[in-house]
């Protein structure tokens, strides 16, 4: 494995991980799970993993946690795992968007590493003062940004750095789904519910949901500022309560301009999470779908493709990277890269160690942006697609 840890690291124990939320019948929390066990950074001993103590109990046992450790609460779970001498050193946020703040809050005032799920929090307020309470706590908070672990999209992010493409001028973005084309959420399809609920999900809904993916991995890849947006924010599907497609126009600091797509009713499209960034002396491409390959273009040259692993790759994909070059590393893998920067991070924090300058991980601040792009967005349809400043 490439993420590497120093000897002392390789020998210390694993990190004891609480989470909240993703009880039974939910998918991304069972997608936490597998990427913090990939690394085996981590072992899940607590959680509070349901709305109510019952069904808290029945989804710990179904994992074999200790039913004395599976707790009715996320405020019981703080409190109780914080008096342990053997309790949980962080705990991973994987609740409907609403709860992110309470919870982080929790856990972040009594120093318990956080791990949480994205958008940051419901609205911008919330993601303020969360942003406050962590850069005053002695824990570290990571926001699962997943699609910053790809290979290859470090190694897209390196290239920008090193200036192989020259000055920025372009960056496009798309995110397009089909699985809301319908109205599920009125036939009680879980992930659905939630997630076009404005009282849980937030302001946004296809902004908020996959648009924060798209924009922070445009950013993540060219290090652009957001300065102002336009947006056209629309609701397809008749009676849902969120929007679930956008169209973006962006105004980088510095000049650079940007266009994003997010929507959710683009039937024929599953994840189709797409990244490209054009500059004065070359050009990349990067997709989802086929994530251990990118597009490099140098201006006037042929369009050259380099794979995970392969000729071109640098050492930003490299120490991301589990397997040899074609067999296929994806979705989980990634995920499981922030869950191992983390580590990373986190065992360094127990020492009081310098945390190594190769390990990126979204932070707070990440996601304080991401929700301030929500926030922007909504608010320029309001005015018929105004500029609005970020």
């Amino acid at each position: 494995m490439a993420i590497e840890a120093s000897k002392t690291q390789q020998r210390a124990a694993k990190i004891r991980l609480g989470m909240v939320g993703g009880g039974q019948g939910a998918f991304i929390g069972a997608v936490h799970r597998m990427a913090a066990r990939l690394d085996d950074h981590y072992d899940l001993v607590a959680g509070a993993l349901s709305s109510t103590p019952e069904k808290s109990l029945a989804s710990g046992r179904d994992l074999g946690l200790d039913p004395s450790r599976c707790y009715g609460s996320f405020e019981e779970m703080a409190e109780k795992e914080a008096a342990r001498p053997d309790g949980i050193e962080a705990v991973s946020i994987v609740t409907p968007n609403h709860m992110h703040y309470p919870a982080a809050k929790a856990f972040l005032a009594r120093g318990i590493h956080v791990i949480c799920d994205k958008p940051l929090t419901s609205n911008l307020d919330d993601a303020k003062q969360l942003k406050d309470l962590a850069d005053k706590s002695k824990a570290l908070f990571i926001l699962t940004h997943n699609y910053t672990g790809y290979p290859m999209v470090r190694h897209a992010r390196e290239l920008v750095q090193s200036g192989a493409l020259g000055t920025i001028r372009l960056v496009q973005m798309e995110y397009p789904q089909d699985w809301l084309t319908e109205p599920v959420e009125q036939t009680g399809a879980k992930q659905a519910v939630w997630r076009t609920d404005p009282a849980q999900s937030g302001i946004g809904g296809s902004t908020g949901d996959i648009g924060t993916h798209a924009y922070n991995l445009g950013c993540f890849i060219s290090g652009l500022a957001l300065s102002e947006l336009a947006a056209d924010v629309h609701t397809f599907v008749e009676g849902r309560r969120l929007d679930d497609n956008a169209h973006v126009m962006l105004r980088f600091d510095g000049g650079a301009k940007g266009l994003l797509w997010c929507s959710q009713v683009a039937t024929g499209h599953e994840n189709g999470l797409k990244v490209r960034v054009y500059g004065t002396k070359a050009g990349i491409e990067w997709t989802q779908a086929d994530p251990n390959y990118l597009w490099f273009t140098k201006l006037g040259e042929p369009k050259q493709l380099i794979t995970r692993s392969g000729a071109g790759a640098g050492s930003a994909a490299a120490r991301v990277t589990r397997i040899p070059s074609g067999h296929p590393e994806g979705y989980l893998e990634a995920f499981a890269t922030i869950y191992s920067e983390a580590a990373q991070a986190i065992y360094a924090a127990r020492t009081g160690a310098a945390v190594d300058p190769a390990v990126v991980f979204p932070t707070v601040d990440d996601g304080v942006k991401g929700v301030a792009f929500v926030t922007a967005c909504i608010e320029s349809s309001k005015q018929n697609g105004a500029w609005v400043r970020v």
